[in-house]
């Protein structure tokens, strides 16, 4: 099995190449397009890799990428199928720039938050705002019978 590339991205600014060694895929009857030709051949496609064990992630990374993609993993393994195209070369394909686009997607660090403060326009926009809306709420009550 060919070697996968995962795309430079942030988090991994010269890109991975996974060794198609740690790829494991596994092909089965499709439920999709295809007509009779769907009973007769095995074209959806499971790709997996085990991202405990894997060889290209340092450390942090692989700790990033557990993390991230939690919900996903049975074990510390990634599983991603396709069964899209009638082509089984194509679903293995579409497979794998999956794989590889959910790994840059996991990968990349999460955004810091930069603290700001509300403008002084924006301060007398709410307050003029809080204070039409108070006398809005003054109008509704009945009036005192002095």
């Amino acid at each position: 099995m060919d070697d996968l590339h995962v795309p430079a991205g942030p988090g991994i600014p010269h890109g991975l190449l996974v060794p198609g060694t740690e790829l494991r895929e596994q092909f089965s009857r499709s439920s999709g397009p295809g007509g009779q030709h769907v009973n007769t051949s095995d074209t959806r496609v499971q790709l997996s890799l085990d991202l405990g064990s894997t060889t290209v992630l340092t450390d942090e990374q692989r700790e990033r990428v557990l993390h991230m993609l939690s919900s996903r993993l049975s074990g510390s393994v990634l599983t991603v199928s396709s069964e899209e195209q009638r082509s089984q070369l194509r679903n293995r394909n579409a497979a794998r720039q999956r794989l590889a686009e959910i790994l840059r997607e996991a990968l990349a660090p999460p955004v810091m938050r930069k603290a700001t403060r509300p403008s002084m326009n924006s301060r007398r926009r709410r307050v003029r705002a809080e204070r039409r809306r108070s006398e809005i709420k003054q109008n509704r009550r009945r009036p005192r019978h002095d």
